[in-house]
């Protein structure tokens, strides 16, 4: 299994602080979300590994983890990768435990959101996500997945903001079915959608329920706070002080919105009911706050320069 750098990977130094490390994610996410770049597979996949990487990288205790294993990691290196490979049973998430029941193809289930490397440190197994109490079968990789038996099982689903407003699908494989589970408008992280029945634990006991955790990745674009959006506008100098239109991006759609004459920077507008979806109400939404950035220009004409000069006098 592959070690992953989840540092080099936003561009940071093992030592970044909480903020270096949202930022550094918030350029990159940009850069690279699938929305600025439609049917680019590699900006895809680039996104899903920036993603990753924040999930672990802005988590105290998941940092805590990894930075752990990478210090062994690099230990291991610098005594001259010995034959037999680092040993990773000693950073599997889980114990190995009795009952094991078959399951098919479930690491199809969240479609390569996550990595190997990550689901085997975090997902509660190495080969099927997190799975609480998962363990490899002894065989390793094999059409046929071994995992502790339970009432119900978890796996993780990441989804971008554009998709929890409008709501998607994940496609699921399992016991050699194909399920299309609907996630709803309004989802948002922590999210457990319930696919009834899913997975067969035995040929002689009840089938066992399976639950998509959802989490919602970050948009650079917008600052999420339950059903209400906030977002950033930005407009000159003038149209601040006199009043004009800005363009505002929302999800669904850009709208304009008029600001006054006056408008002071940092100002808030709220723009009503273009927020998210209520998630036990779709048609009903949450607000967007528009905050104004003003930009000061770097150079001035003479005659910009002497207008601005009389207006103290005017």
């Amino acid at each position: 299994m592959e070690y992953k750098d989840y540092y080099k990977i936003l561009g940071t130094s093992r030592s970044a602080s909480d903020a270096e490390i949202k930022l550094a994610y918030r350029k990159l996410a940009k850069k690279y979300h699938p929305d600025h770049n439609p049917g680019n597979k590699g900006a895809e996949e680039k996104f899903k590994e920036i993603n990753e990487a924040y999930q672990v990288l802005s988590d105290p205790t998941k940092r805590a983890r990894y930075n752990q294993l990478g210090e062994s990691y690099t230990r291991w290196q610098q005594g001259g990768t010995p034959a037999g490979g680092f040993n990773w049973d000693e950073w599997v998430t889980g114990s190995p435990s009795s009952g094991y029941v078959q399951v098919d193809n479930l690491d199809d289930l969240i479609g390569g959101s996550f990595s190997e490397f990550f689901r085997k440190i975090f997902g509660g197994s190495p080969d099927f996500g997190n799975i609480p109490q998962g363990r490899a079968s002894p065989q390793g990789r094999s059409s046929t997945r071994r995992v502790a038996q339970r009432q119900a099982y978890e796996q993780p689903v990441t989804i971008s903001l554009t998709e929890a407003y409008h709501g998607t699908s994940r496609r699921i494989e399992i016991d050699n079915r194909r399920l299309d589970v609907k996630i709803p408008p309004g989802a948002h992280s922590g999210l457990k959608v319930r696919v009834a029945e899913a997975i067969s634990a035995s040929q002689n006991s009840p089938r066992q329920d399976l639950y998509l955790v959802i989490q919602v990745a970050d948009d650079p674009r917008f600052e999420r706070k339950g059903d209400d959006l906030t977002t950033n506008v930005t407009v000159d100098v003038f149209t601040a002080m006199l009043g004009g239109e800005v363009t505002v991006p929302t999800l669904g759609g850009n709208v304009v919105l008029t600001l006054p004459e006056g408008t002071q920077p940092e100002q808030l507008f709220r723009l009503s009911g273009r927020g998210m979806p209520h998630l036990k109400n779709p048609s009903t939404k949450g607000d967007l706050l528009a905050r104004v950035k003003v930009k000061i220009p770097r150079s001035l004409t003479a005659k910009q320069r002497e207008l601005i000069r009389e207006l103290p006098r005017a």
